[in-house]
């Protein structure tokens, strides 16, 4: 839009005529008019003057294009330990838009590999992050030996849907399982529960032992002797756990 139009639009928009316009910055009626009809152009007393009045730049106020994007550069940070342990950097931060890794003995990244390892995919011994491979996985989408999430595949997982030996969660898949729907290989203790030793509202299995309202239709010595006749060698602990839950 060229300066003569601009100005135009703008005295319209304000509701001022040519004539007010004039004499709020002490020119002639005559004088705006050349302006915009673009047959003269204001010196920069009065871009400067007209600039103030209708609060804008002068660059807008003549018809230049202001960008008004800014110019994004991709936001990136690394920092990385000068201390190392085995050549592996003690700590290594490295994270920003696109998949930046991370590897040292602390690691924080898009992607990190580290014994503590903080990521949007972490691998370690202990990580942290909406996916982990680890150990000790706290994440979304979890796998590991012990595992809590949303979805989790361990040895001892807990989460929303969790798979491991021994799982507890929402729905929950293993050889022991604990969870509004448990699925175990052996025993299982839910709302609805299947396995070989089934305990909740709703049972399936070769030994069923039924709670309603809350209540056990069986005494714990009977659930207790029942788990011992089946698997003779199971830890004391597990035993312990899902006899506590009747």
């Amino acid at each position: 839009m060229d300066f003569g139009t601009k100005l135009n639009l703008l005295r319209k928009n304000r509701g001022l005529s040519q004539e007010e316009l004039a004499q709020r910055i002490n020119v002639t009626r005559q004088t705006i008019s050349k302006w915009e009809l673009g047959d003269t152009i204001p010196d920069m007393t009065k871009l400067i003057e007209l600039s103030q009045l209708f609060e804008i730049s002068i660059d807008e106020l003549v018809g230049f294009e202001v960008a008004n994007k800014k110019q994004h550069t991709k936001f990136h940070y690394e920092y990385k330990s000068k201390c190392t342990l085995w050549g592996i950097p003690l700590v290594h931060v490295n994270f920003g838009a696109g998949m930046y890794r991370a590897k040292g003995i602390i690691a924080i990244g898009n992607i990190s590999t580290g014994i503590i390892s903080l990521g949007i995919l972490s691998l370690g011994i202990l990580c942290f992050g909406p996916i982990g491979i680890g150990l000790l996985c706290l994440c979304s989408l979890g796998l590991g030996g012990i595992v809590l999430g949303g979805l989790v595949l361990g040895l001892l997982s807990i989460g929303g849907i969790s798979i491991g030996i021994f799982s507890i969660g929402g729905v929950s898949i293993g050889i022991y399982a604990i969870g509004g729907i448990a699925i175990a290989k052996d025993i299982a203790y839910g709302g609805v529960a299947i396995g070989k030793i089934a305990i909740g509202n709703k049972c399936r299995g070769e030994w069923k032992y039924f709670i309603e309202d809350g209540v056990a239709l069986f005494t714990k010595e009977e659930l207790k002797n029942q788990i011992h006749l089946c698997y003779p060698n199971l830890w004391k602990v597990i035993i312990n756990i899902f006899i506590g839950l009747v």
